[in-house]
């Protein structure tokens, strides 16, 4: 037994004693205690600091150890708080599935991010032991991001470097943008399933969520233009490319007719672009934002998704006074993204490094999404994938019509399988009972094992 265990083994036999005594009465000396429990005076003395810490003892230079008054334990009262606080905006249920990941044990079949082993980490760390070295790294950049860094992230969106802002990760570019676009108490649309991050965001951002059913070709238009007459919301946020969690594609008819909407009806349209890095069989459509000429498309990217979640940084791109907006509002929300980070950033995406992973995950990826199909057809041939998605990390799954999504990814939960359950992806009411199943953690082996296992859940 350690020091420390034998102390606090001491000072749980001394504390027995003391219940039979009455507050006032004196504790044998350090020496008899210490003869009495066979311990050294410092073991003594250190299960008397404990006890003292709980109250339970007092000791009085010169006298002695006396046992200390018993106050009642009240209870605390945080009634108050709740009329303070007044109704919560963001949904408790949602929120605490998003980020959700199991435990080590756990087959992963529904994961946001890239498998340990899938992150380039040897690039990672060879290049920040050498930026590290720059005196930049520990200094500040503008509020708005390192110019280099919005050099290079602007290229891929054809876009002026001025009109891009870095932050701290693509989910706090998504509530910053939201809530920088909107007022409290106004609407914001989002296409349905939905990323429950983006709902999360506009909940508290204190605006009103509206949706409007997606397909395997995303956000239904027609369906969208009645919204926005309806509601006169002044967002729509959508997934255009490989959306989460149904890996859709906006078709290219659809995307002219969403920037058509938005400047018919003065809205802003705010494009999570989180999966442009993440193309499997396919080169990744031109971003929306690339055919929008009058400042509608607000663009939020990510390299957390294809790099690495440690590595947060993302970016939201906007024209116009929208961006300036967005940019002069930078400073109430923190000084600048570490500097750090945005120097590893710029070095990875200007290196042959970037190149290789991207190359290399790819190929990954698509091996992973092979396989968690062919083991969905083949140990749950009674769940209906809405299409193979060619790009992104997740696939969208429906069950049979005796399912559940609650209590299958509950029990699933249960037998080591973590799956995403449908219903936390719809604003409202889900059009029907879904699993989220994400290809970028779990290996082909493992893709295998948890779709046999989710059968046998089906089963019961």
């Amino acid at each position: 037994m350690s020091k420390d265990n034998r102390s606090s083994a001491v000072a749980a036999q001394i504390r027995a004693d003391i219940a039979d005594l009455s507050p006032g009465d004196k504790l044998p000396g350090v020496r008899e205690l210490a003869s009495r429990f066979k311990a050294s005076a410092a073991t003594i003395s250190e299960a008397l600091a404990e006890l003292s810490a709980l109250g339970l003892v007092r000791a009085e230079p010169g006298r002695g150890t006396f046992v200390a008054r018993r106050e009642p334990i009240r209870e605390a009262d945080y009634s108050w708080q709740t009329q303070a606080l007044g109704p919560a905006r963001v949904d408790a249920d949602r929120a605490s599935r998003l980020g959700g990941y199991g435990t080590p044990q756990h087959v992963p079949l529904s994961w946001g991010y890239l498998a340990p082993e899938l992150v380039p980490g040897g690039e990672l760390t060879r290049i920040t032991a050498r930026v590290a070295k720059h005196s930049r790294s520990w200094q500040m950049t503008p509020v708005v991001g390192s110019p280099d860094l919005r050099r290079v992230i602007a290229a891929d969106y054809t876009a002026d470097p001025g009109d891009v802002l870095i932050v701290p990760g693509g989910q706090q570019g998504l509530a910053y943008a939201l809530r920088t676009l909107s007022e409290p108490g106004g609407h914001v649309i989002t296409e349905s399933p939905s990323y429950p991050g983006a709902i999360l965001a506009a909940q508290s951002a204190g605006l009103t969520v509206s949706s409007v059913p997606a397909d395997a070709h995303g956000i239904r238009i027609e369906a969208l233009a009645d919204e926005l007459e309806r509601t006169r919301a002044r967002v729509v946020y959508v997934q255009p490319t490989y959306a989460n969690p149904t890996g859709a594609v906006l078709a290219p008819e659809r995307r002219t007719a969403l920037i058509e909407l938005a400047a018919k009806h003065g809205a802003f349209v705010v494009e999570d672009d989180w999966a442009r890095y993440i193309n499997l069989d396919e080169k990744a459509p031109r971003p929306v934002f690339v055919d929008d000429p009058n400042g509608h498309v607000v663009t939020v990217t990510t390299l957390s998704k294809p790099v690495s979640p440690g590595l947060r940084l993302g970016a939201v791109i906007a024209r116009g006074p929208a961006g300036e907006r967005l940019q002069g509002a930078r400073a109430a929300e923190d000084l600048c993204v570490s500097p750090l980070t945005q120097e590893v950033t710029h070095a990875l995406l200007t290196s042959q490094a970037w190149v290789r992973h991207r190359g290399r995950l790819s190929a990954e990826l698509t091996a992973r999404r092979d396989a968690l199909v062919r083991a969905i057809h083949t140990y749950l041939p009674d769940v209906t994938l809405q299409s193979i998605p060619r790009g992104g990390l997740h696939m969208w799954g429906r069950l049979p019509e005796f399912a559940r999504s609650r209590e299958v990814a509950e029990n699933a939960y249960a037998a080591g399988v973590l799956v995403g359950d449908g219903r936390h992806f719809f604003v409202n009411e889900p059009s029907g009972q879904y699993l989220r199943f994400s290809f970028g953690a779990a290996t082909e082996a493992q893709a295998a094992e948890g779709a046999r296992l989710l059968a046998r859940v089906l089963e019961t």
